[in-house]
């Protein structure tokens, strides 16, 4: 069995692609606003996205294609197909069986996602595992001010748990999610995923498949 690299005082993970696979459900529903413009949504151009600031994502699609639109156009056409998607998300394998763990040993958890917060309860509201966590952070927080790859989420969440970031590990899957738990001094175990390679993951102080290996 792997172990954490610390023996943490409260854990905090991002949402989407490090609890719930909802990564292919984003590239799908981006893909679909694209359509009728004749682009195709490139892994090249998720990398570049996942896992910063919604505004500032869609602004990356809308310039790579030139498209005739604003960023909040684009960020509406793509929600009226997640919104039929996200509730159907699934797991990342062993992530509920590992919430369930750490609430059991008494290791308090929290969510820091730059998803907005009507879109992380429609992916979370009806899990089981949604009442364990402390705190959440969501991405239009009213005390946020700098999204990921900056370390502001992390540290709000952190001061609202009332625990030391240096404390706390942090679980990510994306580059713009590690350098962000990195820069606000948190520990960081990153899940691999199929959107990034190793080169996106190398801050991270540890790596791993799935939660698998912390539970086997």
């Amino acid at each position: 069995m792997t172990t954490l690299p610390i023996d943490p005082a409260a854990i905090v993970f991002d949402l989407d692609g490090t609890l719930l696979d909802t990564e292919p459900l984003y590239t799908d529903a981006a893909q679909k606003v694209l359509d009728p413009h004749g682009h195709t949504y490139t892994m090249e151009l998720k990398r570049k996205v996942m896992g910063g600031d919604s505004i500032r994502s869609a602004q990356l699609t809308v310039d790579e294609f030139d498209l005739p639109m604003t960023a909040d156009e684009f960020l509406t056409a793509r929600e009226s197909y997640l919104k039929a998607l996200f509730p159907e998300a699934k797991e990342i394998p062993g992530a509920g069986d590992y919430l369930r763990h750490l609430y059991s040993v008494n290791i308090p958890t929290g969510i820091a996602t730059s998803s907005h917060r009507h879109l992380c309860d429609l992916k979370i509201s009806h899990r089981d595992w949604r009442a364990v966590f402390n705190e959440i952070v969501c991405g239009d927080d009213t005390e946020l001010h700098k999204s990921k790859p900056e370390p502001d989420i992390f540290l709000l969440c952190a001061r609202r748990m009332g625990i030391k970031a240096e404390d706390i590990v942090a679980f990510e899957d994306s580059r713009n999610g590690v350098l962000s738990a990195k820069a606000a001094g948190m520990t960081v175990v990153a899940i691999e995923s199929p959107y990034t390679s190793p080169e996106d993951l190398q801050e991270a102080d540890l790596v791993i498949e799935s939660y698998y290996a912390l539970l086997n």
